[in-house]
């Protein structure tokens, strides 16, 4: 059945992909009325989560979010389709990296780099780095249940110089790497929940207390990684701007979880000022401490 699915969706997957971008975005346009106001797709978990992440604005002021939420949303989802088929030169205009000559001094210091970041804006287009890296380019994530979709994500991850590895393969990756001498990229989107039981670590976000995933910082005090944040902001429909920043170049001797408490600040800060970009859809304050609510 999952052969089937995917076999049938594959032509329409294909021919979007070959749409000019005007096209693309009237497609879009199509695509947020029939998910929004004909099938209501996962409407319940994002007026919740907005209700719960942001409970100083009025029902209207929500409302305004979230119907610029799911045009965003509907955008960026056919935008990763057209990355089957787009050039280097359009999606290195598209996506912007402001400071990418900070980021190759941080290269000279002979460290693998390990980049947080979150479902903010666009993180598909983020793979687009490659370019610019000299260092091998890990993308850190979470394994599709269709094997035959998961395996052409990793077909258009390919085209951009980038491997992808599941959580559970990651040490060990570091680990073969350090031991060839390979310098790595790791790209962690830490922004998503981690089941409450067993948690290393509780904090805030959004003025809620969850638990969240201290991976990237822990792999980066273990493995003696620079740390980077990496802050995406959409400048109008289609092109985004990012900008790094270095958390840490010395990892270990900061005291532990500050690191991801800083992470979150800073998504905290890009969230308050364009709620709209983040994607509410998932259940990020699934588990929770309902006392911090």
């Amino acid at each position: 059945m999952q052969y089937i699915i995917y076999l049938l969706a594959y032509p329409l997957i294909w021919g979007i992909s070959m749409l000019p971008f005007r096209l693309l975005y009237l497609t879009s346009d199509l695509v947020y009325f029939v998910t929004y106001r004909i099938i209501g797709y996962r409407k319940k978990t994002v007026r919740k989560n907005l209700a719960l992440a942001l409970p100083n604005l009025s029902d209207k002021e929500r409302l305004n979010i979230e119907i610029k939420f799911y045009h965003h949303m509907c955008d960026m989802f056919l935008e990763m389709v057209k990355t089957m088929n787009i050039s280097k030169e359009e999606i290195c205009k598209r996506f912007v990296f402001k400071n990418i000559e900070m980021y190759k001094e941080i290269e000279k210091q002979g460290k693998s780099v390990a980049i947080i970041c979150s479902h903010y804006a666009s993180y598909e287009w983020i793979i687009s780095m490659n370019y610019y890296s000299d260092f091998v380019a890990y993308g850190i994530y979470k394994q599709l249940k269709n094997p035959y979709f998961d395996k052409l994500v990793h077909k258009i991850r390919s085209r951009f110089n980038a491997k992808l590895i599941t959580t559970r393969q990651t040490v060990p990756t570091i680990i073969n790497n350090n031991k060839n001498n390979i310098l790595a990229l790791y790209g962690f989107a830490s922004d998503q929940s981690p089941k409450a039981k067993g948690a290393l670590h509780w904090s805030t976000f959004m003025g809620i207390e969850v638990p969240v995933y201290v991976g990237a910082e822990m792999l980066s005090k273990r493995y003696n990684m620079n740390l980077l944040y990496l802050n995406t902001k959409k400048v109008k429909r289609g092109h985004y701007e990012a900008t790094l920043e270095l958390l840490s170049d010395n990892a270990k001797d900061v005291p532990d979880f500050e690191l991801t408490n800083q992470y979150l600040h800073l998504l905290e800060k890009q969230i308050y000022e364009a709620p709209e970009f983040y994607l509410w859809t998932h259940k990020r304050w699934k588990y929770r401490r309902e006392e911090s609510i």
